[in-house]
Order: C-alpha cells, then structure tokens, then sequence
C-alpha cells in the first residue's frame, strides 16, 4: 500500500507527476515548466491550497528546477510551504536520448525511496504515520558560529555538509538554513559539523 500525503505537492511536469504518483497517493499539481511563470490562477490555487492544507514543492536539482523552486518561493512568501530537495544524482533518464545539460537525474529518474527520503526530510507527514519530532531553532547566527557562512573556507564546510546529507549542490545558504530546520535541531547540527564536514 502506497504512503497518502497530507500536503499538496508541486513538481515541474507530467512525468514528474506520473512517477511520484506510483509511489505514494497525493494531490499532485504540475507548474508545466515555466509554465508557473505566466499562469496567475495556478498561483492562486496552489497559495490556496497551501494555506489549506500545506504544500510540498519538489523539483529538479538542476538551474531550471532551482529557477521554477524560488518563484514558486516568491510567489508562496508566508504560506505553509514545505521544500523537498532531491540529492544530485549523475545520469539520464529512460525515455532521454542523451543526459540532461547538467547531466543530473530529475524528478522523474531517481528511484522512489529517493523522493520519499526528500519528502521526509522536508517535513512532510503521511498518514498513518506519527509526526516527526519538532526541529528548527538553527539561526543564521548558528551557521555563522558553525564557521557554515561568512568565514574563510565557509562555502567548502557548506559543500560539505549538503553533501554528508545528500543535499543538491546548487542549494543556498539561505534554503540551507529552511532544510537544516526540517531535518535537525541545533545541537543535532553542532554535532554533525564538529565529527565533519571536513574543511
């Protein structure tokens, strides 16, 4: 039996769509690309069902994933909007003739216990399943303390850690910070950073 998503989630297109749903029951919608861009309604719906029911946004690890990921962020400012990041995965998908241009795996291309893994991480909850223990309290001045931002050789600690938790490259110290308080309390991340990253 397939794991029921409370939340609504978002991921780019049809084939995205058609590989989550084998995987677990959820209301899915897809931004068709940039699609999302220039459809206003599709905005209002999913600010909608954000505040209703919670929201979920996964997409690609790649610069356009990244790009549809921060105006869906600007456009859902202040909602109840969750964010699952898939690791970066070399290869291609089936159905391609050649690798993407960043020669990453999509959405639609990792295995399932991936997006269920990111979906976990994020925060999302599933029924039938208890709630995660809560997290957060990790500040921009516990990442700065953590020698994570604003110090010499801060961005190779950073790159360090997403990669010690699977997390894409191409993540910010900004939503590095939203994932950190999905997955961890402060003294969760102290420990992480003192026995590694290394620098």
């Amino acid at each position: 039996m397939k794991p029921v998503l409370r939340e609504a989630l978002v991921v780019e297109g049809r084939y995205d769509k058609n590989t989550v749903s084998q995987i677990l029951d959820a209301l899915i919608l897809e931004t068709r690309g940039f699609g999302i861009f220039s459809d206003p309604e599709l905005a209002a719906l999913l600010r909608t069902l954000a505040r209703t029911r919670g929201l979920v946004i996964l997409t690609d690890s790649d610069s356009a994933g990244f790009l549809i990921r921060n105006h869906l962020r600007g456009a859902l400012a202040g909602e109840n909007v969750k964010h699952a990041y898939i690791p970066d995965i070399p290869g291609k998908e089936r159905r391609k003739s050649a690798p993407s241009r960043e020669g990453k795996l999509g959405v639609e291309g990792v295995p399932g216990q991936v997006i269920l893994d990111a979906l976990r991480r994020a925060g999302a909850t599933f029924e039938n399943e208890s709630v995660p223990n809560a997290r957060g309290g990790i500040t921009k001045a516990s990442l700065y303390a953590m020698g994570l931002t604003g110090t010499p050789g801060s961005g190779a600690r950073r790159a360090a850690l997403k990669k010690k938790l699977n997390l894409p490259e191409r993540l910010t110290a900004n939503a590095l910070l939203e994932v950190l308080n999905a997955l961890m309390t402060p003294e969760e991340l102290e420990a992480l950073t003192r026995d590694g990253p290394p620098e």
